[in-house]
C-alpha cells in the first residue's frame, strides 16, 4: 500500500484516479465478438465457449435435471444462509415499492405517475474464479419483485459444462429457469441482440470482467439499457484511533482479494493507525486462499493521512467510493456529509461485507467515480416510470389559455391548435 502523508488538496484529482485500463483497445474484439454473435447465432456461442472457457457444450442451456439435481449438492448450512440472505433482501427492496399518488395541479387537470416492470432483462453472473450466487440474489430478486416477465441468466460454465450448484439453486429459488452457459461479451451480445436460446432482453445487468465492462457500455449505445457503469471493487475506509486496525484490515482485504485491479484506500488522521492498520495487512494477507489477488491490489491502493475528518470527507466525496466504511466514534456527525458514495457503512460493527451478501441492501454498485451521478440498483432499476394525465372540460378551460400562450410564443401553432380547437367546441355548448 502506498503511503502518503498530508497531501496538498491540489494533488488529491491525482490520487482518486483508479489505476484502471485503457479499455478502449479491448473494443474492436468485442465487436467482432458482437458480429459472430450476430451472425451464427447459438453456434457461435458454442464456438466461443470452446475458445475461452476450454468446454465443448452439448447444449447452451440448463437443464431441468441440472436444476433439480443441483439443490442435492449445496450443503444445508449454505441453503439456510441462502434463504437469510435471500429474506432480507426481499424485505429492503419491497419498501422500495412507491404508491402511485395522484396530484391535481389545477381544478380538473390530474397527473400521476406508475411504476411498470421492464419486460425483458438480462442477469450476467460471474462464474470464473468466484461463483457470485449472491450477486444473483441482489439482482434476482429486485426483477421478482418488479415483475420483470422474462428474466434471461447467462454465467459462464466450468471445464466440464456444469453451472456451479449455488448459482442453480439460487436461480431456482427465485423462478429463473432460462440459464444459459455463456460468459463475456458474447453472453452480452446474445443477450443484447438475441440468439435461437437467448431472447433479446430490454436491459442489462450485472458486474463482470474487464471484456463485460466494455461489452455492456457498447451495447448501450446500440439502444439496450445497462444496470450502471461497473469496473474493478473498491472500498475506502475512514478510520481514527478508536477503531480496531485488525477490522479495518479485514475490510481492506475483503476488496482487495476480488481482483488485482481493485483499489482499497485507506484514509487517517493519525500515522499510529496506518503504521497499525499495515502490521494487519501483513499478517492477515498471508493466509488468505486469494493472497496473489489481493497482493496485487494493494500495490494500487492508498494509504493517506489528513489533516483533519472535515479533510478525510472531502477526500472521500471527490473520490466517490463505491463501498465507504466510516469506522469512527462519531460516525453520526459525518453521515450527513455524505454526498458521493455507493453504499455506507457505519460505524465499528458494519463491514463491507454484510452489504455484499445479507444485510438487505444491494451490493451492485457504481464504481470509478460513478457514484458522484449515479445510485446502486435498487427496485427503481427494474420498472420504468411512467406518467398519466387526466383533463377534464373545465381542467382545460383552466390551462388552456396557458398553453396556447406559450405555444405561440414558441412558433408551434399546431400545439397551439390543438388546444384551441378544442376550447372552440367547448365554448359551442
Amino acid at each position: 500500500m502506498r503511503k502518503i502523508i498530508q497531501p496538498a488538496t491540489a494533488a488529491w484529482a491525482d490520487l482518486v484516479q483508479r489505476p484502471t485500463k485503457n479499455l478502449e483497445e479491448l473494443e474492436p474484439g468485442i465487436l467482432e465478438t458482437f458480429q459472430l454473435v450476430k451472425e451464427q447465432g447459438d453456434n457461435a456461442l458454442l464456438q466461443l465457449a470452446e475458445k475461452y472457457d476450454g468446454v465443448q457444450l452439448q447444449s447452451l442451456l440448463a437443464t431441468e435435471e441440472e436444476i433439480a439435481a443441483a439443490e442435492s449438492k449445496v450443503p444445508q448450512e449454505l441453503k439456510e444462509a441462502i434463504l437469510q440472505a435471500y429474506s432480507n433482501i426481499q424485505l429492503f427492496h419491497t419498501q422500495q415499492a412507491e404508491p402511485v399518488k395522484q396530484v391535481e395541479t389545477m381544478t380538473g387537470v390530474s397527473c400521476w405517475r406508475k411504476s411498470v416492470a421492464i419486460d425483458k432483462v438480462g442477469l450476467y453472473i460471474p462464474g470464473g474464479t468466484a461463483p457470485l450466487f449472491s450477486t444473483l440474489l441482489m439482482l434476482g430478486v429486485p426483477a421478482r419483485i418488479a415483475g420483470c416477465k422474462d428474466v434471461i441468466l447467462c454465467t459462464p460454465p466450468a471445464k466440464d459444462g456444469s453451472i456451479h450448484p449455488a448459482i442453480l439453486y439460487t436461480a431456482s429459488l427465485l423462478g429463473v429457469t432460462r440459464i444459459v452457459k455463456a460468459g463475456g461479451a458474447q453472453a452480452v451480445a446474445a443477450m443484447a441482440f438475441g440468439t435461437e436460446s437467448v431472447p433479446a432482453v430490454y436491459k442489462i445487468f450485472g458486474p463482470g470482467n474487464q471484456y463485460v465492462t466494455v461489452a455492456k457500455q457498447l451495447v448501450s449505445k446500440a439502444g439496450v439499457a445497462i444496470d450502471l457503469p461497473a469496473g474493478p471493487s473498491e472500498v475506502l475506509v475512514i478510520a481514527d484511533e478508536s477503531a480496531n486496525p485488525a477490522f479495518v484490515a479485514a475490510d481492506l482485504l475483503s476488496q482487495a482479494e476480488h481482483g488485482a485491479d481493485s483499489q482499497v484506500v485507506l484514509l487517517t488522521t493519525s500515522e499510529s493507525v496506518l503504521e497499525k492498520v499495515e502490521q494487519e495487512l501483513n499478517v492477515q494477507l498471508e493466509v488468505l486462499p486469494r493472497k496473489d489477488f489481493a497482493a496485487k491490489a494493494l500495490e494500487n491502493s492508498l494509504g493517506i493521512v489528513l489533516g483533519s475528518k472535515q479533510e478525510m470527507l472531502d477526500f472521500s466525496n471527490l473520490y466517490a467510493p463505491e463501498h465507504l466504511i466510516l469506522s469512527v466514534s462519531d460516525f453520526e456527525e459525518l453521515m450527513d456529509g455524505i454526498t458521493n458514495a455507493g453504499s455506507v457503512f457505519l460505524g465499528h460493527f458494519s463491514p463491507e461485507s454484510a452489504g455484499d451478501y445479507a444485510s438487505g441492501t444491494n451490493h451492485t454498485l457504481p464504481t470509478n467515480s460513478y457514484a458522484r451521478a449515479y445510485s446502486g440498483v435498487s427496485l427503481d432499476s427494474f420498472v420504468k416510470k411512467i406518467t398519466f394525465q387526466y383533463i377534464t372540460r373545465e381542467g382545460l378551460q383552466n390551462i388552456g389559455q396557458t398553453i396556447e400562450t406559450m405555444a405561440e410564443a414558441e412558433g408551434l401553432e399546431a400545439h397551439k391548435n390543438a388546444v384551441s380547437i378544442r376550447l372552440k367546441e367547448l365554448n359551442r355548448v
